[in-house]
């Protein structure tokens, strides 16, 4: 199963209003493990940077004047994504601007039902305390050292509070070892046992104690229910 760790940068809140996408960031996830794969963008949002917004990510209008418009990237970071679920802290917020830059370009709109909102997840898990993605990495002991928003940054450490959120890291670890060794042997499913040991275990009862145990079977008589079981 892939999947897609996903966050923006933006020059405000509501595209609408004029606000845009400053920056993307996004890391692969395959069956909940990370799998190296990135997509990082700098977008140059032909505007200027409100202090609010430089406040929270550093990005300057004259540092990203330099930069690809929307429209230069818009197909390479929908090939990226493709049809994959896309996990996004507060998803509202990242689909509307990203669907908004879209629609601008004239390129197709990614479906609401194909973001996966880790926010209402741990809203659900846990009500009534902050979820914010930094209140989550004090929760779970993530360390983030950062001083700023970073669209890759940030998507790199959801990726490992999502992980948290759905029953901690590597939670189908057993289930990747029964896979490898189907893909190994050639088994499947419903058929893989384990390989025979190549030498059985040693007894863990002496001799005085299985000679003990034979002669109170014995006294059972054969109707005894560890006849059953030589």
């Amino acid at each position: 199963m892939r999947e897609i760790v996903l966050d923006t940068e933006t020059t405000g809140l509501d595209p609408n209003s004029g606000d845009r996408i400053v920056e993307i960031g996004a890391v692969e996830l395959y069956n909940h493990m990370p799998t190296g794969k990135t997509y990082h963008q700098y977008i140059n949002p032909q505007r200027d940077m409100p202090d609010g917004a430089f406040a929270v990510h550093g990005l300057s209008a004259e540092f990203l004047s330099g930069k690809p418009l929307f429209k230069d990237i818009a197909q390479a970071f929908l090939d990226f994504v493709g049809d994959s679920k896309m996990v996004i802290h507060n998803a509202a917020f990242d689909m509307k601007f990203i669907n908004a830059e879209l629609k601008w370009v004239e390129r197709p709109e990614l479906p609401w039902v194909q973001a996966l909102d880790t926010l209402a997840i741990a809203r659900k898990k846990f009500p009534g305390a902050q979820n914010s993605l930094d209140a989550l990495c004090r929760r779970f002991s993530i360390t983030t050292e950062r001083e700023l928003h970073g669209a890759l940054l940030d998507s790199e450490i959801l990726a490992e509070v999502y992980l948290e959120l759905i029953g901690g890291r590597q939670p189908d670890f057993a289930l990747s070892i029964v896979s490898d060794n189907h893909a190994t042997d050639g088994g499947s499913g419903a058929s893989w046992s384990p390989p025979p040991r190549p030498s059985p275990l040693p007894a863990r009862i002496t001799e005085a104690e299985s000679e003990a145990h034979k002669e109170f079977v014995e006294k059972l008589g054969k109707a005894a229910v560890w006849t059953q079981y030589k």
